[in-house]
């Protein structure tokens, strides 16, 4: 090889890469990795870095943020109601036909998201809209942290899955991914991309692989409701609200444990076990995963890593994707986290309902010996609804203990309905609300001892 050649070779003669495409996989991989995997501390605030700059956003705007939420669900719903009513040109195809072309449904959600915001924001209507621990809940503590989070949660995470990291580390775990989890190997990457990015993003990813065909019928379900647990920078936020940043490793740990021990059990059992291996109609099976037994393991997951950075997006392209990303969550997601959550919490703390549906979960907790079993029932299943109302409700029991179980358990569940469950029934995935409801149900059967053991043992 000469002194000018750029060009990386096998042992073959080979040329999977050059240094150029090389250097496209590490350094934007690597500040990816720094700014979504890797947690530090500054003071005494351990965070990842993404995380530091969502509360700096969030201190620099400070009583700000409630006002800006208002305004984005109102634009939702007058930005929503002008197209479908204009029908212009330039949004019938593509993301913004998605944002804005919705059924009555999601449109209705659009508008109650907006008229309780605007209620709470300038406290008139019905009290248990406008309280401080219901409407007041998601316009003061959640949505300024959901409008901080997210915005460089879009912006940021394409470094981390669209320059060949995924690409790498699925290649790395596909071989366990076939035997553990009876998925394909191209898998591993949607399901690290959920994993260690976003949840919703995973659940993109596994709309776009199902409608494109490289998922049957079954991976595509078991993958969009097994897989799509929050990012570290998420659990850290969780961790902080119910008062357990000292207890983080343990926490993240506990979930990653749970969460793969489900992953494992859930989808071997009805409905998900039940779901045919049949491919979308439109397309059938695309699906031909080659093997390289020239390569090693190692060189074959960054050839493939490489391969995806020399096509990864251009500047352009990605600073466009990242702005049609923000306005995804701000004006489709935000309005459906408000209203879904607002209505949980009214249900939660103006009607016994959670309380009646939870009294089966009381001896339960008890048997796993959780302080405060009754207090921390409700918390136990009002997650189906948004997955930040159990940690809403367990500030409220004294013991770290069982505040522990209950944020792990909510991490674990997976199946909310104002985010993850909203969009696999927005989408293709043949998933109907009862087998959500059942997954939700059978995951929280499987996670909740698993959690009670690991609180006992850090905890005595």
């Amino acid at each position: 090889m000469t002194s000018t050649d750029t060009t990386h070779r096998t042992r073959d003669g080979e040329a999977p890469f050059e240094r150029g495409n090389l250097l496209k996989f590490l350094i934007p991989s690597a500040i990816g990795v720094g700014l979504f995997l890797v947690p530090f501390q500054i003071g005494d605030t351990i965070n990842i870095g993404m995380g530091f700059m969502a509360d700096g956003l969030k201190a620099l705007l400070d009583g700000a943020l409630p006002a800006i939420a208002v305004i984005v669900l109102v634009l939702s719903v007058v930005a929503t109601s002008w197209i479908k009513l204009t029908h212009p040109r330039w949004a019938e195809q593509g993301v913004l036909r998605d944002m804005f072309h919705v059924g009555p449904v999601w449109f209705g959600m659009r508008l109650l998201g907006a008229a309780f915001a605007l209620m709470t924001f300038f406290q008139f209507g019905p009290e248990f809209v406008t309280a401080s621990f219901t409407g007041g809940v998601m316009l003061n503590d959640l949505a300024p942290v959901l409008l901080t989070f997210f915005f460089f949660a879009a912006l940021l995470l394409p470094f981390l899955v669209e320059f060949g990291f995924m690409e790498f580390i699925g290649s790395l775990v596909r071989k366990p991914f076939r035997v553990i989890f009876n998925l394909p190997g191209r898998s591993a990457i949607d399901a690290t991309a959920s994993w260690m990015g976003s949840g919703t993003v995973g659940v993109l990813i596994t709309t776009q692989q199902y409608e494109k065909g490289f998922y049957n019928r079954r991976e595509a379900s078991v993958i969009a409701t097994n897989f799509s647990i929050v990012s570290i920078a998420f659990s850290l936020l969780i961790t902080s609200f119910v008062d357990l940043n000292h207890m983080f490793i343990q926490f993240y740990f506990t979930v990653v444990v749970a969460g793969l021990i489900a992953a494992v059990i859930v989808p071997r059992l009805p409905p998900l076990s039940r779901k045919p291996d049949t491919y979308y109609e439109p397309v059938g099976c695309q699906l031909a995963e080659k093997r390289t037994e020239q390569m090693g393991l190692l060189r074959y997951s960054l050839t493939q890593a490489v391969r995806r950075a020399e096509h990864a997006p251009g500047p352009r392209e990605l600073a466009r994707n990242a702005l049609f990303n923000v306005a995804d969550i701000f004006l489709a997601l935000l309005p459906l986290v408000f209203a879904i959550g607002t209505v949980a919490l009214i249900l939660a703390e103006f009607t016994p309902l959670f309380t009646w549906l939870s009294y089966p979960m009381v001896p339960l907790l008890e048997l796993l010996r959780i302080p405060e079993a009754e207090a921390a029932a409700p918390a136990t299943l009002v997650g189906f609804a948004d997955m930040f109302l159990p940690a809403v409700l367990a500030t409220n029991i004294e013991s770290e203990l069982t505040r522990f179980v209950i944020a792990c358990l909510s991490l674990t569940q997976l199946i909310y309905m104002s985010e993850i469950g909203a969009l696999i029934l927005k989408s293709k995935i043949p998933l109907k609300l009862w087998e959500l409801i059942a997954i939700f149900l059978l995951r929280t059967a499987v996670t909740l001892p698993i959690i009670a053991f690991m609180a006992h043992t850090f905890f005595f």
